[in-house]
């Protein structure tokens, strides 16, 4: 169960289900049940259904829209073996759906409420609806799935009643034979972007978790000569999309080569952008391992990232490109303590890796080779299908 699903993916999760999905299908008699609009019935074998929110709820609470559509999935479980939820949207339904049903709920944790304490900027109250929901599930689930170690040490932190036992760590992957190094231009030429240049490129969300006005601030600070490429999807608040714009409009005012794409570009496009730019950043100040790092690794482009979450776990120090230590306030936001400091170390290491092209190349080809050796799907489905024959014996 799963809010995201193509063709309606948006964040790490979503990419998360869909690949595991399509190598899982072969392997057992999988359904899924995803948030939205109505798609095709079968993916890859997997058959499909959908749900869009319910009747009465379209002005309700963005939380409370979620709880709805998880009542409504509870009858389509009837016989089922176990239910797999990704995210808290879709965690009360496993919940619920197991109580129901009589069968084990594993849960994937890609994210953690008690982590974002920003998204009572976007939920209001929903936000202690949504933490409500998670944290019920995860102290009664028959296993939890972790995407990365950083991520299990986190779901013991929030959680303490959960057992350790129950937390099993099987890492986010990538599809090598898709994401791949691409010599085209075309689509820099469509979106402005010039790949003679040393080039930055951010592709992700502008959540308070993807650390957006960190890099802005930190690209200030490089040499003139280099681009700035931001693939930015919509902000999560107002008030968040006005500090980011602002900072963008001081970077562009300050220099020239700062190139912003709105919106989710198609995957192909992506890949153009990842496989020409010097450098790929994450200044993150929480993610629970990092799919887009793995995508620009998979495309021969080295990484600059924050050493959070399970970061660390992917990229490899000096090899595939390059950690910031980041020290964090203790209150749950992932604020850096000293703000200044991580720009400017964040902007030394991009810095280092853009002065000398070819260990910037060198890293590139180690980060492909990485991502072909460790982070493979199918591995990733045996790791699973494990853990759903654990709860199962």
């Amino acid at each position: 169960m799963t809010k995201e699903f193509p063709p309606a993916i948006y964040g790490g999760a979503g990419v998360h289900v869909a690949e595991l999905s399509r190598v899982l299908a072969p392997r057992t008699k999988l359904h899924v049940h995803a948030f939205g609009a109505d798609r095709d019935a079968d993916y890859h074998g997997a058959s499909v259904t959908s749900y869009r929110v319910p009747g009465g709820l379209e002005e309700a609470n963005a939380a409370v829209q979620t709880l709805g559509t998880d009542l409504a999935i509870l009858q389509d479980l009837a016989g089922t073996d176990l239910i797999h939820t990704h995210t808290w949207y879709a965690n009360m339904a496993g919940h619920l759906g197991g109580l129901l049903h009589g069968v084990p709920h594993v849960l994937s944790a890609h994210s953690l409420e008690p982590l974002r304490p920003w998204k009572a900027e976007q939920l209001g109250g929903g936000y202690r609806l949504s933490s409500w929901a998670e944290a019920t599930a995860y102290a009664s689930a028959a296993a939890v799935i972790a995407v990365s170690e950083g991520m299990r040490r986190d779901i013991l932190a929030a959680y303490p009643q959960v057992e350790p036992d129950k937390v099993r760590v099987v890492h986010n992957g990538i599809d090598t034979g898709l994401w791949t190094p691409q010599s085209d231009a075309e689509a820099l030429q469509r979106h402005g972007i010039d790949p003679g240049r040393p080039t930055v490129a951010f592709v992700g969300r502008v959540t308070r978790q993807k650390g957006v006005p960190y890099l802005l601030r930190a690209a200030a600070r490089l040499e003139p000569d280099v681009q700035v490429v931001l693939c930015a999807g919509a902000a999560d608040t107002p008030e968040l999309a006005a500090e980011v714009n602002g900072l963008i409009g001081d970077l562009q005012a300050s220099r020239d080569g700062v190139v912003v794409i709105e919106g989710m570009l198609p995957r192909a496009d992506i890949m153009q952008v990842l496989s020409h730019a010097t450098v790929f950043a994450c200044p993150s100040v929480y993610e629970p391992l990092g799919i887009v790092n793995l995508e620009a690794m998979a495309c021969g482009t080295a990484v600059v990232a924050s050493a959070v979450g399970g970061i660390p776990e992917v990229v490899q120090d000096g090899v595939t490109g390059r950690l910031v230590e980041l020290e964090q306030a203790g209150d749950g936001t992932g604020t850096p303590v000293d703000e200044e400091r991580f720009v400017a170390d964040f902007a030394a290491a991009l810095a280092e890796v853009l002065a000398d092209p070819g260990r910037a190349d060198r890293m590139g080809r180690a980060g492909r080779q990485r991502a072909i050796d460790h982070f493979s799907w199918d591995s990733i489905a045996d790791r699973t299908l494990e853990v759903y024959s654990s709860v199962l014996a």
